[in-house]
């Protein structure tokens, strides 16, 4: 009998521990502000700048890309052909000109001393001009020429990740017509939102700490991210009912965005984060800790 009265004792002795534990475990500290957000990337639909059938895509959804890394091609025959012709174009219109401004240079002393008439001597003048305005003309036709056969090709505009394929080599296309997807690797933001009551405690540059759900298995602990407020909006809004709330979803909040730091590959579009801000300002970790 005493032996379970022990054991009870035990018992509850251990359960009033326990309790006081979580108590303190879960204790709201008031200097840490917790906010809760999801993660944005800046994402860039990339198209061709001229239509045509495409020859390559040179990545596939997933895949990294480098910044000004050659990604997809269009077939550019007609466009090589053009470009050629333009080209020939100018050297035709620079002869042209050359030979125009030449003539008009040897009558040029004759027309001052009246020795050539004034309409033959107006008449070497105009077509001079208009020899060297048709190779200006030419050599802008053949710019524009140089352009759409470069259009042919697509190039990374960041370094970044492919999120979505939309076409395939074969594939006629229109010119602005999406073909791939990319999420850039920079900048990596978190959308959240703060109450009224605590928004005057914040500030832009001050330092947070960034949590997403994930365990990383080396530490056993949760992925841990430094950041910094980057943005604070001057209106005021509605909580999104998407967005976690400690407070009523009807209350009018402020948006803000956390950049975060040391970015790695584990952060996804729209991942779910926890935010702590350390509301002290004296050190202080965003766990309270010194």
């Amino acid at each position: 009998m005493k032996k379970k009265s022990i054991i009870i004792i035990v018992l509850i002795i251990l359960i009033l521990l326990t309790a006081v534990f979580l108590f303190f475990k879960n204790r709201k500290n008031p200097d840490i502000l917790t906010l809760y957000g999801n993660i944005e990337i800046r994402q860039v639909d990339l198209s061709f700048q001229v239509s045509g059938q495409i020859e390559k895509m040179l990545k596939e959804e997933g895949d990294g890309v480098k910044k000004g890394e050659l990604i997809a091609l269009l077939d550019n025959r007609d466009y090589k052909s053009n470009l050629e012709k333009a080209e020939a174009e100018v050297l035709r219109a620079q002869a042209l000109s050359a030979d125009a401004s030449s003539i008009y240079e040897r009558q040029k002393p004759l027309c001052l001393d009246n020795t050539v008439s004034q309409q033959e001597c107006e008449t070497l003048l105009n077509t001079k001009n208009k020899t060297e305005a048709d190779y200006k003309a030419a050599l802008a036709q053949r710019d524009f020429a140089k352009n759409q056969f470069d259009y042919t090709k697509i190039y990374a505009p960041d370094e970044g990740i492919v999120m979505v394929r939309v076409q395939e080599p074969g594939a006629n296309v229109s010119k602005g017509q999406i073909v791939y997807t990319i999420s850039k690797t920079k900048p990596v933001w978190i959308r959240a939102y703060v109450n009224e009551t605590d928004l005057g405690n914040i500030k832009y540059g001050m330092g947070v700490k960034v949590y997403t759900d994930t365990v990383d298995p080396k530490t056993g602990k949760k992925r841990e991210y430094d950041g910094y407020v980057g943005y604070i909006s001057p209106v005021a809004e509605f909580t999104p009912k998407t967005v976690e709330s400690t407070d009523l979803r009807t209350s009018l909040v402020y948006r803000i965005r956390v950049y975060i730091d040391n970015i790695d590959e584990y952060l996804r579009q729209g991942m779910p984060t926890t935010i702590k801000i350390n509301l002290k300002g004296d050190g202080a970790d965003a766990n309270g800790r010194n």
